[in-house]
This record gives structure tokens, C-alpha cells and sequence, in this order.
């Protein structure tokens, strides 16, 4: 397994690849706190996992909110007695064309999606660097970031967002840099359009899903399990020598410089 007895903080972990990457990384063997606002739906996220076997607790958190960060932390540490992987999940979209793009909306997404992103990770860290304090021979820890497509592309009815992601690649790089000295790996994955709750709130028509899909070359929507075996792969020692990267989990699109073929039928 590739997380045996590691513990891991899954932020957003309630729903969509959050949910699907605190299951992946129960069944490489890790402890898990899932952290997030729904409550209902966190705590059966847990009841699946210790269902499943393995160790799982939930708690409430805003990461935005300092006091929530902490608590999550000392609740992680109080539980399980350490921590050893992060992932940033939790992210809110605006749906909102630039325009009519209130400040309040705006501040809304950066406050979750980049400074959320922050506290937490600090105080992570913070805990990780002491845990190597105390026991030099232990595992240094890890982050992962869940960014974007959108961190490389613009979005004009979605810019809070878009902007947060690219917000959220640049803290990738730049803690990556600040934690090397103490072997603390952080990277991110890019994921392209996933099947997920969010997607399916900004995109509302078949004509907006073939628009996507045009620009997909794999030609299908990504699962929410697939970029969660590329995040369980980022946090464990096979990917040891990475820092500082962002994994483009998108089915080819980045790649792309026009737009795929449109389908035809077998009749055609």
C-alpha cells in the first residue's frame, strides 16, 4: 500500500474528488480526517470508509477561518497523534460573468480557494517541522494542491475562480521552494473537467458539455477516483523526487491547440 499508517487531512473531503481521494488513500492504508462544511455528507463519508476497515473521523472546518484551521489540525494530531500528508481540496467556484462580478463574490472564492489554501498548509507544516524535530528519522510529509485546467486557461464567467487557481499553483511552487530544507514535498494536480458536483452546477446544457468535449482529445469527461490515484500517488515515496510540479490530469487538453473532430455516427 502506498500510504501504510500514514495520517492525512483531505480538505473539501465531503464530496466529488475529495470524497473519492479520502477512500483512495483509506485503502492505500492511510488514517484519514476528512475536513468540510456539509457535515452530513462528511460524516458518511466516514461511516463508508470504517465500514470499508479503515480508520477515518470527520470534522468541521472552514479553512478560511484561522480558528477552524487550528482546531482541524489539533483534532488530526489528538486522534492519530501526527500528521504526514495534506491535500487542498476544498474550493468554491463564482458563476458570475466578469462584469457583474460583485467584490464580495470575488472575495468569497479567493478567500477559500488561496488564502484557505495558505492557513492551512502553514499550519500543517508547521506541525510537520515539528514532528521531524522531535524524530529526525521520520518520513519529512507531504502536500498536494488540487488546482486547475483553469490555473493555464482563462474563464470569463468564472474569473474568481480561474484566478484562484492560478493563485493556488503559484503557492505550490513557492511553499515547494520554502520546505525543501526540511524535505517536505509540495505539488499539485491539474485536473480537467471531472464529473463532480461542481462541474455539473457550472456546466448546465449539452451544448455547453459538447463545447467541452470538443477541446477533450481523450473525448470524455475525467472521474473524480482517477485524480485521486494521481493525488495518493503525489503524497506516498514513488514520487520522492517531486516538488514544486503540477501533474495535468486532463485528458490530453493542454495538448491541444484547436479543437477535436466533431463526432460522427456510424451512418454517416
Amino acid at each position: 500500500m502506498l500510504l501504510a499508517n500514514k495520517i492525512a487531512i483531505v480538505t473539501g473531503g465531503a464530496r466529488g474528488i475529495g470524497r473519492a481521494t479520502a477512500d483512495r488513500m483509506a485503502r492505500e492504508g492511510a488514517k484519514v480526517v476528512i475536513a468540510d462544511i456539509d457535515d452530513e455528507a462528511g460524516q458518511k463519508a466516514v461511516s463508508a470508509i470504517k465500514a470499508s476497515g479503515s480508520e477515518a473521523i470527520f470534522r468541521t472546518a472552514d479553512i478560511s477561518e484561522r480558528l477552524d484551521v487550528y482546531n482541524l489540525v489539533a483534532a488530526a494530531r489528538e486522534a492519530f497523534g501526527r500528521v504526514d500528508v495534506l491535500v487542498n481540496n476544498a474550493g468554491v467556484v463564482d458563476d458570475v460573468p466578469f462584469l457583474e462580478l460583485d467584490e464580495a463574490e470575488f472575495d468569497r472564492v479567493m478567500k477559500v480557494n488561496v488564502k484557505g489554501a495558505f492557513l492551512i498548509s502553514q499550519a500543517v507544516a508547521k506541525q510537520m517541522v515539528r514532528q521531524l524535530e522531535a524524530d529526525p528519522s521520520s518520513s519529512p510529509g507531504s502536500i498536494v494542491n488540487v488546482t486547475s485546467i483553469n490555473a493555464r486557461f482563462g474563464l470569463a464567467n468564472h474569473l474568481g475562480y480561474a484566478v484562484s487557481k492560478g493563485g493556488l499553483s503559484q503557492l505550490t511552487r513557492s511553499m515547494a521552494l520554502a520546505l525543501a530544507t526540511h524535505g517536505i514535498r509540495v505539488n499539485a494536480v491539474g485536473p480537467g473537467t471531472i464529473e463532480t458536483p461542481m462541474v455539473e452546477s457550472v456546466i448546465k446544457s449539452e451544448t455547453a458539455k459538447a463545447q467541452m468535449l470538443s477541446r477533450t482529445p481523450l473525448g470524455r469527461f475525467g472521474s473524480a477516483s482517477e485524480i485521486a490515484a494521481v493525488i495518493a500517488w503525489l503524497a506516498s515515496k514513488e514520487a520522492s523526487y517531486l516538488t514544486g510540479t503540477t501533474v495535468w490530469a486532463d485528458g490530453g487538453r493542454l495538448s491541444l491547440n484547436s479543437v477535436m473532430p466533431a463526432a460522427t455516427s456510424d451512418d454517416d
